[in-house]
């Protein structure tokens, strides 16, 4: 139930942004059902609310792989029910499992987020609390924040229904401390402002729906972007919707791209895949300047495993058939951002979004905006097309940035720095959203410090709470009998 409640807190199950509440609600269930656990026990109640959380929470992925579906799963559902184990069990000091509970949630989704395979952070229990009131403090601490101040909350309330007032009292007081915190913490300032477009040309969707010719999914949006009403500054196509087997400079569909840019008297930047020697490809956002010249481009740096290339190929190859991800994708190096006559644009495609480092990297390289061009149209419902969503929001408070999303059959989305969705496409159809965003400057506190400082203070609580083996003890424990 723990679970459940945690995974209804999630994007898409909430109608609206009202749902937050339903994952305090299973974080208080969770702890107090590890009251007088023993080790096994608390390892059996993590896997439970694992399996609760994930197996609606990774829905999505049954359409590429029911086995791979059902291996994600658990294994997910490990990395939480190792965290819950070493929540020290109910002893004199209940200090321990008050500190250790929100501790080891927080290095669980930090394993989520970087192991295996450089992590799978979707469905990670602080996208439920993008609409509530503890999302400002992304801004102080990331996404890891927002999971301590869940695990905190649930303390609370576990300890108010409970009648344990001073667990209730304190752990209210630092949930309400930080998010007032957030609230306040710096975002940067104002430098200019842009006049954009995020053009989504509609389509199909669903694994089976999505045809193997590039063609008419190009036409789109070509057609697509006549709706653009001038004058723009930028305007931005999802990723993937230009597929060529050849340079795209020297391609027909670059000629193409760079007569659009010249007659939109705009900075166009496009989501290209082209192939490369050795059987790969490059997954890269390339920008277009108003004079139609092509700009330095950005390769996806954080590929999505068995999507965009397969890890340990030669082994899986034996025991799954690989043949829908046939080629692996060539890892980008270097700086997240596109050095544009519009600007210095910070730049994540797709999956990336779900990593905050991407988006910190960004920004720390002097990007005054994040571009977020996806492509979301192999997925039948709308589970990832809303935690992209969801995500987008998490790095535009982490970063203090507006955030700009196109896919090419949806949710394209614009996104202020306070993580509010300013305009938001919907599935399937063609349309164009415009805005007037803020280029802005400045660090907030997150993108100053990363998530490490986080990371490290959860190790050490953690370690804290953990009762000293018996031979460590008898060293400092004067083990000498006293008269009487």
């Amino acid at each position: 139930m723990a679970g459940l409640l945690l995974a209804a807190s999630l994007p898409p199950w909430p109608v609206s942004t009202g749902a937050w509440p339903l994952g305090l609600l299973g974080a208080a269930l969770l702890f107090a059902s590890l009251d007088g656990r023993a080790g096994r026990q608390r390892l059996g109640v993590g896997m439970a609310a694992g399996l609760g959380l994930y197996l609606p929470g990774l829905w999505w992925m049954r359409d590429f792989s029911l086995p791979g579906y059902l291996v994600a799963t658990l294994l997910q559902a490990a990395i939480l029910a190792a965290g819950i184990a070493l929540v020290p069990a109910t002893d004199d000091r209940r200090w321990r499992r008050v500190v250790a509970f929100p501790a080891a949630l927080v290095l669980a989704e930090a394993v989520r987020g970087s192991w295996p395979f450089g992590g799978m952070p979707i469905s990670g229990i602080d996208l439920g609390q993008v609409g509530g009131p503890l999302a400002p403090a992304a801004r102080v601490g990331g996404r890891l924040l927002l999971v301590a101040l869940l695990g905190v909350g649930g303390v609370a309330l576990a300890g108010l229904v409970r009648r344990r007032w001073l667990t209730a009292g304190v752990g209210g007081a630092v949930v309400v401390a930080l998010a007032c915190l957030g609230v306040v913490a710096p975002d940067g300032s104002v430098d200019e402002q842009l006049r954009v477009a995020a053009v989504q040309g509609g389509g199909p969707r669903g694994l089976r729906a999505v045809g193997r010719d590039p063609a008419p999914v190009f036409q789109r949006h070509v057609d697509a972007t006549a709706g653009v009403r001038l004058p723009v500054d930028l305007v931005l196509w999802p990723e993937d919707v230009v597929d060529i087997e050849r340079e795209v400079a020297t391609a027909p569909e670059g000629a193409i791209l760079s007569a659009l840019a010249d007659s939109l008297d705009a900075t166009l930047v496009a989501g290209v895949v082209q192939d490369e020697d050795g059987g790969r490809f490059r997954n890269s956002a390339v920008p277009w300047g108003p004079d139609g010249t092509m700009y330095p481009r950005y390769d996806k740096v954080h590929r999505v495993p068995f999507g965009e290339y397969v890890p340990a190929r030669s082994f899986f190859d034996r025991i799954a058939d690989l043949s829908a991800v046939p080629r692996d994708a060539t890892a980008g190096r270097g700086p997240a951002v596109l050095h544009t006559p519009a600007g210095t644009l910070g730049v994540v495609i797709s999956y990336e979004v779900f990593f905050p480092d991407r988006a910190r990297e960004a920004v720390r390289s002097g990007g005054r905006v994040v571009l977020v061009p996806t492509n979301a149209a192999s997925y039948r419902d709308t589970q990832i097309p809303s935690q992209e969503v969801a995500a987008a929001r998490l790095r535009g408070l982490e970063t203090g940035r507006w955030v700009i999303q196109a896919a090419p059959t949806g949710y394209s989305a614009v996104i202020d720095q306070r993580g509010e969705v300013r305009a938001q496409g919907g599935l399937g159809g063609p349309e164009v959203l415009h805005s007037t965003v803020d280029l802005r400057t400045g660090d907030t506190l997150y993108v100053r410090t990363g998530s490490a400082p986080w990371v490290a203070a959860a190790a050490v609580l953690l370690l804290a709470t953990m009762r000293k083996p018996e031979w460590l003890r008898s060293r400092f424990v004067d083990q000498t009998p006293r008269p009487g």
